[in-house]
């Protein structure tokens, strides 16, 4: 057996996965070896601005000590008990994270695909003990350009052929109507058997899609007159992300079932939950649902000082402050390559124009070659998403970033 190298040069890396690894991811190519705050450095030694943030799960910035100090030290006492036993930290987790979201029950689970599952099962469960519906004719609206995992369940509910082609027979009972689009959601609710309605408040991996002002507080209220439960799938934009504790905040609604992951453990762990009132959460009752991490001792510690690296170090405020400079830089770029700019907080893209065979994709090679490393989602946005804790300087320097690397494709034509 070959032992672990702890120095080990970026092709290398990169062969060896595809070597042995699955194909199932095209990343940059850039190899990371560390990384702390907002900072990131590959294999030998060069420095990036992470503006990916694990797609939004390092909130709080790579490493950031309270988390890892929380994390080795309840690692050195208990890690995981299953939900066989009872552990020390479950119920005061639980306690703490309802507080926190004024929630009054809480599920935990690991990744946010499973929560976003679990959500969909609690709706079903709950559409045929409390609202009525006949056995197997519960239905689940979901919309087009959703994206919550790749599970059978969740690609049945997707509109891209990349995560559903190829992989069906789909899950019964979803339908999909069009995002941002109130008389369709509102035909498909005057169907009795539906038992929720199932969101983004704003759409991450579709490409930063914000809908119209008035668009949550209408389908809260739809939901409500129609006895239907919304489902507000906060997993990437929830914890700060957008300038607000939850994307949903920007409107004062409160949803009923609330689905966190990502940065729920600031990156360090995989922890994400589902909250949502007692009549929803105990419609489950022992054995039908769970999961043999979920809740673990170790989640629980990792995740109640992520929550309060959060509040402590104001990170709302700063993704709002920082995310406001951020669009005014890059509004201030004259290319014409840009399509867009939009986002709220520190969610933000770039709507990038395909020119003389430029896509998104070059742009974001030519970042990484500066210096930033950002993703592309649907091969014409890209998706800026730094941690939280960045800096002002840290922003001026990104923005600068960016404009060369567009304008570089500007002046070689």
């Amino acid at each position: 057996m070959t032992l672990v190298s702890s120095k080990i040069q970026s092709a290398e890396a990169i062969e060896l996965e595809n070597l042995y690894g699955a194909h199932n991811y095209h990343p940059l190519p850039v190899v990371l070896e560390r990384a702390l705050g907002v900072e990131m450095w590959d294999c030998e030694g060069k420095r990036y601005l992470d503006f990916l943030s694990a797609y939004s799960a390092v909130n709080q910035g790579h490493c950031h000590p309270k988390i890892i100090g929380a994390l080795t030290e309840q690692a050195q006492k208990l890690t995981l008990t299953s939900r066989a036993f009872h552990n020390n930290l479950l119920g005061q987790y639980a306690r703490f994270v309802c507080d926190y979201f004024q929630y009054e029950r809480m599920l935990p689970m690991n990744s946010g695909v499973e929560a976003c599952e679990t959500a969909v099962k609690l709706a079903r469960r709950w559409g045929y003990d409390v609202k009525g519906i006949p056995d197997g004719k519960a239905k689940i609206v979901f919309v087009e350009g959703n994206f919550w995992g790749r599970s059978i369940a969740a690609i049945s509910s997707s509109t891209d052929p990349s995560s559903f082609k190829g992989f069906g027979p789909y899950v019964p009972g979803f339908e999909i109507i069009p995002y941002n689009n109130l008389p369709a959601l509102e035909k498909a609710l005057e169907d009795p058997h539906v038992a929720a309605f199932m969101c983004e408040p704003i759409q991450g991996e579709a490409g930063v899609v914000v809908p119209d002002e008035g668009y949550l507080p209408a389908v809260s209220r739809l939901c409500k007159e129609k006895k239907v439960l919304f489902i507000a799938d906060e997993v990437q934009t929830g914890i700060a992300r957008t300038g607000k504790l939850l994307a949903c905040d920007h409107e004062n609604v409160k949803p009923d079932i609330l689905v966190l992951g990502k940065a729920l453990s600031g990156g360090v762990y995989p922890v994400s939950c589902v909250l949502s009132s007692s009549e929803v959460i105990l419609t489950i009752h022992p054995g039908e649902h769970g999961s043999t991490f979920g809740g673990n001792p170790l989640a629980c510690a990792v995740a109640m000082a992520a929550l309060t690296v959060v509040k402590d170090e104001k990170l709302v405020e700063n993704a709002e402050k920082m995310g406001t400079l951020l669009r005014k830089k890059l509004v201030e770029i004259e290319s014409s390559r840009i399509n867009a700019i939009r986002g709220k907080g520190l969610l933000n893209a770039i709507d990038i124009r395909t020119k003389n065979g430029v896509s998104a994709w070059d742009v974001c090679m030519k970042m990484k070659e500066n210096g930033l490393l950002a993703k592309p989602t649907h091969d014409t946005i890209i998706r800026l998403a730094p941690p939280l804790v960045i800096t002002e300087a840290q922003v001026l320097e990104a923005a600068e970033i960016i404009k060369e690397s567009i304008l570089y494709f500007d002046r070689i034509g």
